[in-house]
C-alpha cells in the first residue's frame, strides 16, 4: 500500500491518552451508509485539525468536510480495497506499533529511566566473590550455593579481609588477576542485579549475596565519586605479548621510549601515529579513539587518560595487558543532560534486564483487573506428568493436547490445558540444564504472560479512545487515498481528453498579463553544429527534441550541444531575454559560444493544456473531486444527530 496519503490528510497525528474511557459516554454522532461514527472520534479529529491548521474551520464548515471525507471511505470499502491482503498487512503493522506503550506499563520504564541517568552521574569502586550457580539448577542446588555465600559473608563481617575470602572463594576466573577488585563501575557497566547491589550498598560495607545469572555475589563497595564525564583520546601503541622474550620486551619499551621523546620534542602526534603505531584501527586516523568513560576500557589506560588535565596533554608511555601506550587528550566532555540523554537510556534499558520489568508490573495490574485466577489441580496433573517426560517432549506435549480440564479463567474466559499445549508446541525449546519442573513452570510463565498481554491488546479500541480513533484515522486515510488515487488523482493525470477539454471550456482563465516565450533554449560548440541542430529540431516530434538532440550530438566524452525546454517570461533565462524579448546582454560561455532560441511568443496564454500542464491537472483533479463527492451525497445516505453535535467541546 501507499504511504504518501499522509501529506494530503488532515486528519493523521501522533498524540496517544492512555486514559480509558465508558463507551457510555460517547454516544453516536453521525452515520454514514449506515456505519455508526462516534462522537470521541469526530471530535478528536476537529480538534486537531484546528490545531494543525492555520485557517480554523467553523464547527458547521468541518460537519460537511468530515462527511465528505467519511463518504469516500464508505465508496472505498464498496470497492472492498479493505479487504486486500497489502491492505490488511500495513493496518496490521501500524497497529503493532501504535499497540507497543499500551502494552507496557510506561510509569516504570520512566522511573528506570530516571534511576540509570542517575546512576550515570555516579561511580562506584567495587569487588566481588562469585558463587556460580550452573544455569537449570534446581532449588535445593541454589540454595546450597547461597548458603555457601552466607557463610563467607559471616566470615567478612567477622573480620576476614574480603580480598583474601575473593582469592580463596571467589569462581570468578577473573580472580586472579584482580583478587575480585572490578574498579570503577556506573550504570549499565554491570548486570542490573549486580549494579542494584552495588549502588544500595554503603561505602565500607559488603552487600547480601545477590543473584545474576551467573551465581550469586557478595558485593563490597570501596569508595563512591561524581561521574568524569568522557574524555576522547589519541593513542601510540606498540603491541605486547605474554610470549615475548625478556629481549623483545625491552625492544618493545625502548621503541615506545624513543616515539615519547619524538612527540615530546614537538614531533605531529597524528602523523607518528600513523606511521608507527601498531593498533592499525586507531593509527589510521592519527590514533584517535572513541569517546570513553569509567569501565569502558582498560583500567590502566582509563587510569592515564583521565590524569591528563588539559587538551593537548600527553602522557608519559603506560603499560596495559595489551601493550605500551603513550595518550594524547583531544576533548573532554560532562554527561549530557537527561532529556538529551533518555533516548539512549531506554534503549540500553530495551536490551537489559530492565526492559521486561514494564511489562511485567503491567501483567501484574492486568491479571487483577481481569480477575485471573489459576487451577491448582491442573498445575498438579500437569507436574504429575512431567516424572515420565520432559515438558518440551513429544509424548508429554501429546498426552496433555486433548486435556480439556479448565487451566485458568482471565476476564471470565477459560483456557484449558490442551490450549496450553498447543501454544507449547510451537516452544519446544529447554533451558539448558533446567530440570524438568523448573522448564514446565518457565513454560506456563510465559503462556500466561502472552495470554493476557493478547487480551489486553484485543481490548485497547474498547478500553482507549483516543487508540481507537487514531486506528481509525490511519485505517480511512489509507482508504481514502487509495480510492482517491482510483478517482480522481490518476485518472486526472492520465485523461489525455478530459484534460484537453477541461482547458479548451476553461481557456479564459489561463490568461497571462505578460507574454511567455515557449519553445527550445539552444547553445552550441559551433557554428556548424548550431546548423544541424536548427534543422534537426524542425523534423523532430516537439516532445522528443530534447532527447534526440542530446543522444545524436552529444556522448560521455563529447558535449556539443547545451538544449532546454520550457516557457519563459522576462528575467527567466538571459539568452531567452536576448533574443526573445530583445532585452539585456548576450551571455558569454567559451564552450558554447554559438545560441540559439527555436519556438513562438504567446501574447495572450498558452495554446493547448500542455503548456500549463501541472496548473490544468491540478485544476481538472479539483473539478473531478466536486463531482464526485456530488455522486457520493446522492449515493450514501447519512445521518448527523444535531443533538449531540452541539455538544462537541472545542480545545
Amino acid at each position: 500500500m501507499k504511504k504518501n496519503w499522509l501529506v494530503l490528510s488532515l486528519f493523521m497525528g501522533c498524540v496517544v491518552s492512555m486514559t480509558a474511557q465508558n463507551a457510555d459516554n460517547d454516544p453516536e454522532i453521525m452515520k454514514v451508509n449506515g456505519k455508526s461514527i462516534k462522537k470521541s472520534e469526530f471530535e478528536y479529529i476537529y480538534n486537531k485539525n484546528n490545531q494543525q491548521q492555520i485557517d480554523h474551520k467553523s464547527l458547521d464548515e468541518y460537519v460537511v468536510l468530515f462527511k465528505n471525507y467519511k463518504l469516500k471511505v464508505a465508496e472505498a470499502e464498496a470497492h472492498k480495497i479493505d479487504t486486500t491482503r497489502a491492505f490488511q498487512t500495513e493496518l496490521a503493522g501500524y497497529r503493532k506499533q501504535l499497540a507497543k506503550p499500551y502494552l507496557v506499563d510506561t510509569s516504570v520504564d520512566d522511573k528506570l529511566a530516571q534511576e540509570a541517568y542517575d546512576r550515570l552521574k555516579e561511580e562506584i569502586k567495587v569487588s566481588h566473590i562469585l558463587f556460580n550457580v550452573n544455569p537449570g539448577s534446581s532449588v535445593e542446588e541454589k540454595e546450597k550455593v547461597h548458603g555457601r555465600a552466607l557463610e563467607v559473608l559471616n566470615k567478612i563481617r567477622n573480620g576476614a579481609d574480603f580480598n583474601k575470602m575473593a582469592d580463596e572463594y571467589s569462581e570468578d576466573p577473573s580472580v586472579r588477576q584482580n583478587h575480585g577488585n572490578l574498579g570503577y563501575i556506573t550504570g549499565f557497566r554491570t548486570v542490573y542485579p549486580f549494579e542494584m547491589a552495588a549502588y544500595q550498598t554503603p561505602v565500607g560495607s559488603v552487600s547480601e549475596p545477590v543473584e545474576t545469572q551467573f551465581g550469586y555475589h557478595l558485593v563490597k563497595v570501596w569508595d563512591r565519586r561524581p561521574s568524569r564525564g568522557e574524555i576522547l583520546t589519541a593513542h601510540i601503541m606498540i603491541m605486547t605479548s605474554p610470549e615475548d622474550t625478556p629481549d623483545q620486551a625491552k625492544a618493545k619499551e625502548a621503541k615506545i621510549k624513543e616515539i615519547y621523546q619524538e612527540v615530546i620534542q614537538g614531533g605531529d602526534f597524528a602523523k607518528i601515529a600513523r606511521e608507527k603505531s601498531e593498533d592499525t584501527g586507531s593509527a589510521q586516523k592519527g590514533g584517535e579513539m572513541p569517546w570513553i568513560s569509567t569501565g569502558r576500557i582498560v583500567p590502566e589506560y582509563e587510569e592515564a587518560a583521565f590524569a591528563l588535565k588539559n587538551v593537548g596533554d600527553i602522557s608519559q608511555p603506560i603499560k596495559t595487558a595489551y601493550g605500551w601506550h603513550i595518550i594524547r587528550l583531544l576533548d573532554k566532555r560532562a554527561l549530557k543532560p537527561y532529556d538529551e540523554m533518555k533516548p539512549l537510556i531506554m534503549r540500553t534499558i530495551a536490551r537489559d534486564e530492565r526492559g521486561t520489568l514494564g511489562q511485567k508490573v503491567l501483567i501484574g495490574k492486568l491479571k487483577k483487573e481481569y480477575h485471573f485466577t489459576i487451577n491448582e489441580t491442573a498445575k498438579e496433573r500437569l507436574n504429575s506428568l512431567i516424572s515420565t517426560a520432559y515438558p518440551t517432549d513429544s509424548l508429554y506435549l501429546a498426552t496433555i493436547a486433548n486435556d480439556r480440564l479448565p487451566l485458568f479463567t482471565l476476564d471470565g474466559e477459560i483456557y484449558k490445558i490442551s490450549d496450553f499445549a498447543q501454544d507449547a508446541m510451537g516452544m519446544r525449546r529447554s533451558v539448558r540444564n533446567a530440570s524438568a519442573k523448573m522448564m514446565l513452570d518457565l513454560m506456563l510463565d510465559a503462556y500466561v504472560n502472552k495470554t493476557v498481554l493478547n487480551y489486553e491488546d484485543s481490548q485497547l479500541e474498547r478500553k482507549y479512545p483516543d487508540f481507537r480513533n487514531l486506528m481509525n484515522e490511519y485505517r480511512d486515510g489509507m482508504l481514502l487515498f487509495e480510492i482517491s488515487n482510483q478517482e480522481v488523482w490518476d485518472k486526472a493525470s492520465k485523461d489525455e481528453v478530459g484534460l484537453a477539454e477541461y482547458f479548451k471550456k476553461n481557456k479564459k482563465k489561463y490568461r497571462w498579463d505578460e507574454p511567455k516565450y515557449k519553445g527550445f533554449v539552444v547553445k552550441c560548440s559551433s557554428k556548424e553544429i548550431a546548423k544541424q541542430v536548427k534543422k534537426r529540431i524542425k523534423t523532430l516530434p516537439i516532445d522528443s527534441v530534447v532527447m534526440y538532440v542530446n543522444k545524436e550530438f552529444n556522448n560521455d566524452t563529447l558535449k556539443q550541444v547545451r538544449i532546454e525546454r520550457g516557457l519563459f517570461v522576462k528575467g527567466d533565462n538571459e539568452i531567452v531575454d536576448k533574443l526573445a524579448f530583445k532585452i539585456g546582454e548576450k551571455p558569454v560561455d567559451s564552450k558554447f559560444p554559438v545560441i540559439f532560441v527555436s519556438g513562438k511568443m504567446l501574447k495572450k496564454g498558452p495554446q493547448v493544456y500542455t503548456d500549463i500542464r501541472g496548473q490544468v491537472t491540478a485544476d481538472y483533479q479539483n473539478y473531478l473531486e466536486e463531482k464526485w463527492v456530488e455522486q457520493l451525497n446522492l449515493k450514501y445516505p447519512v445521518e448527523i444527530h444535531e443533538d449531540v453535535l452541539k455538544t462537541v467541546k472545542k480545545d
